[in-house]
């Protein structure tokens, strides 16, 4: 279970280290993305966010986007040659800035209504697409700095309740020794689809707070990462923060869930019914690991700068 990337690796041209302009790593988080089932296959939110992000990978820097899962609703893909990756992935996301940037994808709990496996194989097709297991490392190195950053990618469904009891474990006792491993990296971000914590409709996962959120506060982790709920959240608890990036293709505004979190962890919302949607950019250098949330408009929503793990 144990993919150890790093982004040379997959891409060769980068030598082993990313070009981050000015010392910096930066990507794009973007969830619950994947389009619908019936022609045009794109929805009007995912042409939109997919434009932003074309202008913000040119305009603010970007090395690669993060995929936070529900890559194709409502029930994934069939096989490896389910045209929907080109419907909804490769003939959406066209922009001149995201031409040349690597996915890094994890599966939500659609794309394992349908094929998953077909998902890790489709990395055999397309350049940009990366998916080469479940639950995967990859390393990060801080340009022109001899510091690194970890990112950990995980598969949530399979960790709550959408896999065996033997599979749970696997997974769990592989994140703890990544995490171990990675004592000496400045950042540490750990992705999945569910949330940890989140005040909208889905709100918090309980096997997460459960099972996660105590490995997340004890290593020390930067930021969760996820999606599942459909609007833009940061919320902050025990000195981890949470980013919440489901706008992609569905924008939602319930706050049902506002009672089931810490008190006063809440620090960001979006939700409005007319956004064309939204996702983050995350610039990691040596001083911060700074999280941007943008509209798909361009405008920019709310930035929080989080600090360097205190090694």
């Amino acid at each position: 279970g144990d993919t150890r990337t790093t982004l040379g690796h997959l891409c060769p041209r980068w030598g082993g280290a990313l070009p981050g302009a000015g010392g910096a790593v930066q990507f794009l988080a973007v969830g619950d993305w994947g389009g619908v089932p019936d022609p045009p296959f794109a929805t009007p939110r995912e042409v939109a966010t997919a434009a932003a992000m074309g202008r913000a990978a040119t305009d603010l820097g970007a090395d690669f986007v993060l995929a936070l899962g529900d890559n194709f609703y409502y029930e994934g893909v069939r096989d490896e040659w389910d045209p929907r990756f080109q419907e909804t992935f490769e003939r959406v996301f066209t922009a001149p800035g995201l031409q040349e940037l690597p996915w890094f994808v994890l599966a939500g709990n659609h794309d394992h209504a349908g094929n998953v496996t077909a998902q890790l194989a489709y990395g055999h097709h397309s350049p940009r697409w990366h998916f080469p297991h479940y639950y995967y490392s990859l390393r990060l190195s801080l340009p022109g700095t001899n510091a690194s950053a970890r990112l950990l990618m995980l598969d949530t469904v399979l960790l709550c309740g959408g896999g065996d009891d033997f599979g749970v474990g696997a997974q769990l006792a592989w994140l703890r020794g990544r995490l171990a491993a990675a004592r000496h990296d400045r950042y540490v971000l750990v992705a999945g689809h569910y949330p940890v914590w989140s005040v909208a409709e889905h709100g918090p996962t309980a096997c997460l707070v459960r099972l996660l959120r105590p490995l997340l506060r004890r290593y020390r982790v930067t930021a969760y990462l996820c999606g599942h709920d459909h609007n833009l959240q940061f919320l902050e608890e025990g000195g981890v923060g949470y980013v919440v990036s489901g706008a992609g293709n569905f924008v939602e505004e319930s706050q049902h869930h506002s009672g089931a979190v810490p008190p006063g962890s809440l620090r960001f919302f979006f939700g409005a019914p007319a956004s064309p949607g939204g996702f983050a950019h995350l610039r990691l250098d040596a001083h911060a690991a700074t999280v941007t949330y943008l509209e798909a408009t361009g405008r920019v929503l709310y930035r929080v700068a989080l600090p360097p793990r205190d090694l």
